[in-house]
């Protein structure tokens, strides 16, 4: 095993110091506020010295999506390992912790969640597989997902692109499925329960309601308990 050089450990110790003072901007101020000259000023070092670190504001800005999903799956992870092994349990915590991320984190969810990527980075996986695919693979993979494809609604579009694109979702998230685990009826219970939950969330953190909001717990609980229903979970 190569030991890793002392310029090498400085190296990511600077890397990490940067990504931190960025974070704080980005928690404080928003994205606009994370410039290289900004960091720079934080570190009383010149901008042109981070281009050693990063090649671009955008780079960094990457790292930092990649910092926050990976503190965010942990949490969500704890959270889902407090509940039991019952599986709708852990659905509903890491719903829940989700939510709660978000509202506490407004433009960390912004960055990772509401930011178009561009076109020649659209390749890259899904910052909803990073964090989530992780968390409901091995129940996919156990069979925990129990609708029945008699269930779905006739209408029900061709998934089998979907299909394909979780399957490497998977496989980047580190769970390998059987050839089976992502049925229809999977790949659709996946979809449903991510559009009304980045829904719910998206317009609760932005505010974007149509209408004055009060109850906000009791009506992302009836959404879940909707939900709950409507896959066939209850």
């Amino acid at each position: 095993m190569t030991e890793v050089s002392r310029r090498e450990r400085l190296r990511a110790a600077t890397e990490l110091e940067i990504r931190q003072h960025a974070r704080v901007l980005l928690a404080e101020h928003g994205s606009d506020a994370v410039t290289l000259r900004a960091i720079a000023r934080e570190l009383g070092i010149t901008a042109p010295a981070l281009y050693r670190y990063y090649e671009s504001r955008e780079d960094l800005l990457r790292q930092l999506c990649d910092d926050i999903c990976t503190d965010l799956a942990a949490e969500l992870h704890g959270e889902s390992e407090e509940v039991g092994e019952r599986f709708l349990d852990k659905i509903f915590a890491v719903c829940r912790g989700f939510r709660c991320w978000a509202l506490a984190h407004p433009e960390e969810f912004a960055l990772v969640f509401a930011t178009p990527q561009p076109e020649a980075e659209q390749h890259r996986p899904d910052q909803f597989a990073t964090v989530f695919l992780g968390l409901v693979g091995p129940f996919l993979a156990e069979g925990a997902v129990l609708v029945a494809p008699a269930d779905l609604t006739p209408e029900l579009p061709d998934l089998s692109d979907h299909q394909k694109s979780l399957a490497a979702a998977f496989s980047t998230a580190g769970v390998e499925l059987p050839p089976d685990a992502l049925r229809a009826d999977a790949v659709y219970f996946l979809l449903r329960w991510w559009v009304r939950l980045y829904g719910h969330v998206a317009l609760e953190v932005f505010g974007r309601f149509p209408f004055d909001l009060t109850g906000a717990d009791r009506l992302f609980e009836a959404m879940l308990h909707e939900l709950t229903t409507e896959t066939g979970l209850a």
